[in-house]
């Protein structure tokens, strides 16, 4: 079943069969029903997954919580920090639902236009109960999507929300014309600033050379079919931030987790000095060249 907000049109998804809107081209599969009725279709299912923005997912929760079932699991495909207190989504959740309730989240490197054409591709399910892991992995495997499973949320959600911020970096990069040996600098040490606030939240190391670090890192970074990269170029270019929003007429999750990486690695005093600076380029008007050069400049340091 599939529900979506009044202005999604629930009524035009079922008589279209795809969302010409998102994803045109990707028709429903046969057996998916277009449930116009939120709490009528939680009272259906055990098995509930959210994909909304980060800003929208504690209010998703709020909504949901009175009305599901007694033996329901919840799992997400949302990615970045709270921003108001900084929390990863599973400890959102947490805090709402109480530690009963099976969660998961899903993440990796997963065009959403790749995966509605049926192109293989390959993500990451981590959830809390090893048991709902392997039963969501199993369910939305296909021939050509295949699940891995992993115990370790908190090294998931931060490689989801951090990859974000660096492809607005690596965006800014290749607008600024610097070449392929700037780009994968930026990834590589930006995989490092990952993996340091990972673990310092908690998180596997190993977790980070995986699909949802990696993957999905590189992935965002040097495909235009990203949000986020495509917000770096538009950085470059000299555009505001709410005009290249209005054009990619999608949310661009960096922006907010820029603010809410920037915050918690200070918080946790974590050392993430790209990161900043596209904060800094974000928040403080700070030129994208200047950020470059500043990092540049910086005391050189064993690797």
């Amino acid at each position: 079943m599939l529900w979506g907000r009044a202005d999604d049109k629930p009524e035009l998804l079922q008589q279209e069969r795809e969302n010409r809107r998102y994803l045109p081209g990707a028709m429903f599969p046969d057996p998916l029903e277009i449930e116009p009725d939120l709490v009528a279709g939680l009272q259906r299912t055990r098995n509930v997954l959210i994909a909304v923005p980060s800003h929208a997912f504690r209010k998703t929760l709020e909504d949901i919580q009175p009305h599901l079932r007694s033996d329901a699991r919840l799992a997400w495909a949302t990615k970045g920090f709270e921003l108001a207190t900084g929390k990863l989504p599973h400890q959102v959740a947490e805090e709402i639902f109480g530690s009963k309730i099976p969660l998961a989240v899903l993440s990796g490197p997963t065009f959403a236009r790749e995966v509605g054409a049926g192109l293989p591709t390959a993500l990451t399910v981590a959830a809390t109960d090893p048991e709902f892991a392997r039963d969501l992995a199993s369910d939305i495997s296909s021939d050509n999507f295949r699940a891995y499973t992993s115990d370790d949320l908190v090294g998931v959600e931060v490689g989801g929300a951090v990859k974000n911020v660096l492809a607005i970096g690596a965006g800014i990069c290749d607008g600024l014309g610097f070449g392929s040996n700037t780009r994968i600098a930026m990834i590589n040490r930006g995989l490092v600033e990952m993996t340091r606030l990972g673990i310092a939240l908690g998180a596997n190391k190993d977790t980070f050379m995986g699909l949802a670090g990696m993957g999905d890192l590189v992935l965002t970074c040097t495909d235009n079919q990203s949000r986020n990269r495509r917000m770096g170029l538009a950085l470059a270019s000299g555009q505001g931030i709410e005009q290249a929003q209005k054009e990619i007429d999608q949310v661009v999750e960096g922006v907010l987790a820029a603010k809410a990486v920037w915050s918690v690695s200070r918080a946790l005093n974590v050392d993430m000095p790209i990161c900043e600076q596209i904060y800094l380029i974000l928040y403080e008007n700070k030129p994208p060249q200047a950020a470059v050069e500043a990092l540049m400049g910086r005391e050189l340091r064993p690797e």
